[in-house]
């Protein structure tokens, strides 16, 4: 039995239209995550019928939430839960909200055309990479839960295994939220989502100016550490921006291994708006777009609220690159603050264009002990050659064991991934399952694992990522 107490269909009404998710008609648990529900405190009766769609928990009050969003750019003024019902919401242990919703459940009012399903490859993509991000620390929506529907899915490769996948998260509260509210002009709607929004997530925030800079905080934060493990998120609309700081919405997404600033996966990007190196600029873009919808809170003249509003926006470069060299700081292993960390990490990064992104910082921490691992990586070393001893004078002679805990040998590697959702599509899980277990504990000794801790073997090719809808 779950313990539902659903606060947002209680107190902001016309955010969400109630529907009902579609009944699976032969629902089959292909993964639980029982530590994560144990954590919660959940007690799941029925994880096949609850996660599908098949039947709905007591309590629970289906829903599809509404939302607005720029989708690469361009503005759509109703977009909604297209293929997603949340289920309701529980308290933690620890007096925690979460939301419980199902992804790939069904059309809903907002499908736009779309069938409201989802296929098995891109359900568990979401759940391994949330699982992997959890475990890097980085705050993340979780999956519970993926279970197939016993439906076929139409998509470009042909016929695939249906799944829903269970997702937790602290809210689904977006940024493209407050755009549905603010477009249509319904302030009152608008000032009541304000309001659940700071007492959910930020209650010492006070107004719209306090909630902002809680916002900016958390989302500088977030994609500082993104960055700081080489994680391309594929579709950063403002839709899928999470007030809560949590990364959501796991579609064409992948880790960068060699780097390369420009760096893009998701085969509808075709521009490179979300490359790896945009990320913090549409940070700032995305942020931008939640100040025009709150501007009306900021203050009660417009000029007044623009200029707060501008200097909030031109401060969040200055935010982001604090936020981003305390990431660089703990995976180069430097202590304390130095004027010069700043260039020391940025000529670090073009010393290792080119070179694999996980295994630079990994093996930069055995340079204490094994300068030659280290250097193997590189076809051109004379950059990281002058770059070594400039990082030597600055880092503690301590520092190995904190830069292996900062520092990933483990990521989920593209072509694993790839191997691991074809062979699940074809009945087999058991590499799925090794793979998830290997990038739960990323930060352990990669003796007896190196096959997970090596980029793809020559061959693998260009590597090119889908939304899944």
């Amino acid at each position: 039995m779950i313990q539902f107490d659903n606060s947002y269909l209680r107190d902001l009404p016309g955010s969400y239209l109630r529907q009902a998710p579609d009944v699976a008609p032969a629902p089959e648990v292909v993964v639980l995550n029982t530590a994560l529900a144990a954590d919660l405190g959940l007690q799941i009766d029925d994880a096949a019928g609850w996660f599908s769609g098949a039947v709905v928990p007591p309590g629970a009050d289906p829903a599809a939430l509404a939302y607005a969003g720029h989708q690469f750019g361009g503005y759509s003024p109703t977009l909604g839960d297209g293929r997603a019902h949340l289920l309701g919401e529980f308290l933690g242990p620890d007096g925690r909200r979460w939301d419980l919703q199902l992804k790939g459940s069904g059309r809903t009012a907002f499908s736009r055309g779309g069938d409201g399903k989802a296929a098995l490859g891109p359900m568990l993509r979401e759940y391994l990479i949330s699982e992997a991000m959890a475990a890097f620390g980085i705050p993340t929506t979780r999956s519970l839960a993926v279970v197939m529907t016993g439906e076929k899915v139409r998509r470009e490769a042909g016929a695939l295994p249906g799944a829903v996948v269970a997702r937790i998260a602290a809210s689904h509260i977006r940024v493209g939220t407050f755009q549905y509210f603010a477009k249509r002009g319904e302030m009152d709607k608008l000032k009541r989502l304000l309001d659940y929004t700071i007492a959910r997530h930020y209650p010492g925030a006070i107004g719209a100016l306090g909630l902002f800079d809680a916002v900016v905080a958390a989302q500088a934060r977030l994609i500082a550490q993104w960055m700081g493990v080489g994680f391309i998120h594929g579709v950063m609309n403002t839709d899928n921006m999470a007030l809560s700081g949590e990364t959501i919405d796991y579609g064409p997404c992948a880790f960068m291994e060699h780097y390369a600033p420009g760096t893009v996966f998701s085969s509808i990007d075709r521009q490179g708006r979300y490359a790896f190196a945009n990320q913090p600029l549409i940070l700032g873009w995305n942020l931008a777009r939640l100040a025009e919808a709150l501007l009306p809170f900021f203050d009660s003249d417009e000029s007044k609220a623009v200029d707060l509003a501008n200097a909030r926006l031109e401060a969040i470069a200055a935010i982001y690159r604090t936020e981003w060299l305390a990431v660089m700081r703990n995976k180069l292993g430097l202590h304390g603050v130095d004027p010069g960390d700043g260039a020391l990490a940025d000529d670090f990064l073009s010393a290792i264009q080119g070179v694999d992104w996980t295994l630079a910082f990994r093996r930069l921490a055995g340079v204490f002990s094994d300068e030659g691992a280290f250097l193997a990586l590189f076809e051109d070393r004379a950059a990281i050659i002058a770059w070594l001893p400039r990082w030597r004078a600055r880092v503690a002679t301590d520092a190995k064991a904190a830069m292996l805990a900062a520092n990933p040998a483990v990521i989920p590697r593209n072509h694993l991934v790839e191997a691991a959702l074809e062979a699940a599509n074809a009945g087999d899980i058991a590499p799925f399952q090794a793979l998830l277990t290997q990038v739960q504990h990323p930060f352990a000794p990669e003796l007896g694992r190196e096959a997970f801790t090596l980029p793809a073997p020559i061959g693998f090719g260009r590597y090119v990522t889908y939304c899944g809808t």
